[in-house]
């Protein structure tokens, strides 16, 4: 008999994570015999937790198709951590409530790394506390720092969207920096990995092109160094554009923007590391200086995604359901590598184990010697990510995107659970 399956996304959302769920939904519909319908959780697992699920079913053949075209989470999303079942028992009974009161055997989590451990812990209900559900982790974060799978979904497109984005603030340093600015730093996300931040280098056809500098979290922040670096590049081109991972720490391992908080996760959240950098070449070198934080901007742009990022963000979510109905569980559809030049790629199975809570930096052969730049290595590792455009449609000038009904299916637990 056909089971439900439960689909939801978590973490910070992307430009390509509802193409993923397009991947789940299309190839669900397809496989009516084994699974019946697909509840989406509103705002992640809380909407599991909470019994708050979306029926998909309402949903339209072209409302789907429309999913892939649109950024952001159309079921919501969430930062929030399972405990493990010995620590957090109910967390887990209250699951498997909801799970048994709407038939759920089936389930995919869409996230990166706090986001596959969450699938992980699910996974073990089965073995465990007994209840048999199927568990897939869907792959997806901006930071590209999940390990095993080539990249990671969310990635290529945030890729294209800040080389191009530095590329074209280059332009404007180069016309104005004879009277005016001077420097101009670009802040991209990243905490502990700066794949965004080498991302940035793509932005450059030569070397004495933007940006000149990167400050990678992988290499600590010495401060005279830094200096010499940007004093010597100002007297050569008269310019600096430097690109600068939000995590970038300290010798002693301290981040150089750490604001003292932290999120749901633990994570330390970070202050703004732009206007630090700024500030110290203005006060020491006495140069001009503006500075962006794209934030938001970098993560949702889907105007201008990548069509590679696409086609992968929607084979991880299709593969997902064939990997479940075959039988596999606690597993993550990765993507393998098989070719630079022409790019060529596939997916297999990654074990959820092997993924949960571990990330994957730069790697040190990818980082110039100075650690300032990266190598020709790098290069050919990140070109291919970046390459083809999928523009959404556009409608009166602007990108004309989906919003879904999100209708609710009916309670049947008539006890609550807060979280």
């Amino acid at each position: 008999m056909a089971k439900n399956a439960f689909y939801a996304q978590s973490g910070g959302v992307s430009a390509v994570i509802n193409a993923s769920a397009c991947g789940v939904l299309q190839t669900a519909r397809q496989h009516w015999a084994k699974i019946g319908k697909v509840y989406a959780g509103r705002n992640g697992i809380i909407g599991a937790l909470t019994e708050d699920l979306i029926d998909t079913s309402f949903e339209s053949d072209a409302a789907i198709a429309a999913l892939k075209h649109t950024p952001g989470g159309a079921f919501g999303s969430c930062r929030y951590r399972l405990g493990s079942i010995t620590e957090r028992r109910s967390q887990y009974d209250r699951l498997i409530e909801v799970f048994r009161a709407h038939d759920i055997g089936f389930f995919f989590y869409n996230g990166g790394g706090d986001s596959q451990d969450t699938a992980y812990k699910v996974s073990r209900i089965g073995a465990e506390l007994g209840y048999p559900i199927k568990c897939v982790g869907i792959p997806k974060t901006i930071d590209n720092d999940l390990p095993i799978t080539d990249c990671s979904p969310g990635f290529g497109s945030v890729a294209k969207y800040v080389a191009t984005s530095l590329r074209e603030a280059a332009f404007d340093l180069v016309a104005m920096s004879r009277t005016s600015t001077q420097v101009f730093v670009l802040e991209v996300m990243g905490r502990h990995a700066g794949w965004i931040t080498a991302a940035c280098a793509l932005a450059a056809d030569q070397e004495c092109e933007a940006p000149h500098i990167l400050l990678l979290p992988e290499v600590a922040f010495d401060e005279e160094r830094f200096l010499a670096k940007a004093e010597k590049t100002l007297e050569r081109y008269g310019l600096c554009v430097i690109a600068v991972s939000e995590g970038v720490k300290k010798s002693d391992g301290e981040f150089l923007a750490a604001s003292g908080l932290s999120d749901a996760f633990g994570h330390a959240q970070l202050g703004g590391v732009a206007p630090i950098i700024t500030n110290l070449i203005a006060a020491r070198l006495g140069s001009k200086c503006h500075w962006a934080v794209p934030d938001y901007l970098q993560r949702s742009a889907r105007h201008i995604a990548s069509e590679t990022d696409l086609e992968q963000a929607y084979a991880v979510g299709r593969a997902a359901v064939e990997f479940a109905i075959a039988g596999r569980s606690a597993v993550m559809p990765a993507i393998r590598r098989l070719a630079d030049a022409p790019y060529r790629w596939d997916i297999v199975e990654a074990p959820l184990s092997e993924v949960a809570n571990q990330e994957k930096v730069v790697p040190r052969d990818f980082i110039s010697a100075d650690g300032f730049c990266i190598t020709a290595a790098a290069r050919r590792y990140l070109a291919p990510l970046i390459v083809g455009e999928a523009y959404p449609p556009f409608k009166n000038g602007l990108p004309d995107y989906v919003k879904l009904q999100n209708l609710a299916v009916p309670k049947r637990l008539a006890t609550e659970f807060v979280v």
